[in-house]
């Protein structure tokens, strides 16, 4: 899908359902901008407050490329920044906080993911906005939240340093190897960022029955707990010291490459037999239990498993264990992805043109929420640091051009 073009044209007649809804965001990286990014696919205008000169951090990420100003556009930037607009204000200058706290009234969520305790010492915390504006909603999302003391409040934290303290790292680490950092991509800052959107929704969602804002407070420790689950629940129902599940969740070689199969059930049990050709585990005491099945992994299902794969690709694997009922599915490469016929009819993947001279676009990820009455996009492309600020601060401040240009000229905004 490339920037501007429109999916499921026939809901366009319905809007979307955060037209409306007016977002602005103290925002950096990832773990807020995702939210905010798919609040905005959803109908949303979201306002992005940047640094003047440098803007937010994740414009410094790399990989990068450069941007038609000359500057750094980081893939994490490019990544959150769809369909948003940009003013820059600095919010350490005396002014430019009055701005930010005159602004504030016009929105309905004022967000911020810093370190917790920044936004008070800046004199733009909860209490500060909702002295000039008593209905906002007031989004934190940080590393360990705003609203208990911590021992962490003075750790600063990015996406694996959430996943390791969730126990996430330590739940299939073996022996002395070292932990597999970020297995699953920016895991601890989408999560969170998915629970910021749910509190925002709800938040509301409340405003619209009592009239009445509030502080969401979302923890990216908080929210790696809950998206590890299963590391607390199995360790207090006996599953210790590093020992799995009682199930079949592994991967394993076809000619091609790797896949990964699942089954927790005996008629999957049963069905994967007799798909690889062995009736006879049916009968084997060793696989009498579920236990059997992960003792005898490596040394009995693995070496079957294999040797029925190495023959066929991935793919073919897949479909012919999925069409006996087995959970199955290709370990993929980012080529895979690109070219999958399923990715692409689901848009999956929005094409951002470069600046560069590199003739291939960027590629970010589509929006995954799909609703029969609402259009998907047309997505913009991510702007310039401060591309907006004087329109915004004419049309919610009334700024003249004289006011702007001051305010530009002494470093307070872009």
């Amino acid at each position: 899908m490339k920037l501007g073009d429109i999916a499921n044209e026939d809901a366009l007649p319905y809007g979307k359902p955060l037209e409306g809804v007016r977002i602005l965001a103290v925002e950096q990286m990832q773990a807020l901008p995702f939210g905010t990014m798919l609040l905005a696919r959803l109908g949303a205008d979201v306002v992005k407050v940047e640094h003047p000169r440098d803007g937010e951090s994740g414009r410094g990420s790399v990989p990068f490329m450069t941007a038609l100003d000359g500057r750094k556009a980081g893939a994490t930037f490019m990544r959150n920044a769809l369909t948003k607009r940009s003013v820059g204000i600095d919010l350490k200058h005396p002014e430019g906080k009055a701005l930010v706290k005159a602004l504030a009234p016009h929105f309905d969520v004022f967000c911020e993911n810093f370190k917790a305790g920044t936004m008070a010492k800046l004199g733009l915390a909860y209490a500060d906005i909702a002295a000039v504006h008593p209905a906002v909603i007031y989004l934190s999302v940080s590393g360990f939240g705003n609203t208990v003391k911590s021992q962490y409040d003075a750790w600063p934290a990015y996406a694996p340093i959430a996943e390791a303290m969730s126990g996430l790292y330590e739940y299939k680490r073996t022996g002395d190897n070292p932990p597999l950092v970020g297995p699953a991509g920016a895991l601890g800052d989408i999560s969170a960022a998915m629970f910021a959107t749910i509190g925002t929704l709800a938040a509301l969602r409340h405003r619209d029955r009592t009239g009445e804002g509030q502080y969401v407070d979302i923890a990216m420790y908080d929210s790696m707990v809950a998206m590890a689950d299963l590391v607390v629940n199995f360790w207090s129902m006996g599953l210790r010291g590093n020992r799995q599940a009682p199930l079949i969740m592994d991967g394993f070689k076809a000619s091609d490459g790797w896949f990964i199969i699942q089954v927790g059930r005996e008629h999957q049990f049963e069905r994967l037999a007799q798909t690889l050709g062995k009736p006879e585990w049916l009968t084997d005491p060793r696989f009498a239990t579920r236990d059997g099945w992960r003792e005898h992994l490596e040394d009995v299902i693995r070496p079957a498993v294999e040797a029925w794969a190495g023959t066929k690709t991935r793919f073919e694997v897949c479909d012919e264990l999925a069409r006996g009922g087995i959970a199955a599915g290709p370990c993929h490469t980012p080529e895979d992805i690109v070219a999958d016929p399923h990715v692409a009819a689901r848009h999956m993947l929005v094409e951002i043109p470069r600046t560069d001279g590199v003739a291939d676009p960027a590629l970010v990820p589509g929006n995954p929420v799909k609703m029969s009455k609402v259009a998907e996009g047309p997505e913009t492309y991510p702007a310039r640091i401060g591309a907006h600020t004087a329109e915004v601060l004419h049309a919610e401040l009334g700024l003249d051009d004289i006011e702007i240009e001051r305010l530009r000229g002494e470093g307070v905004i872009n």
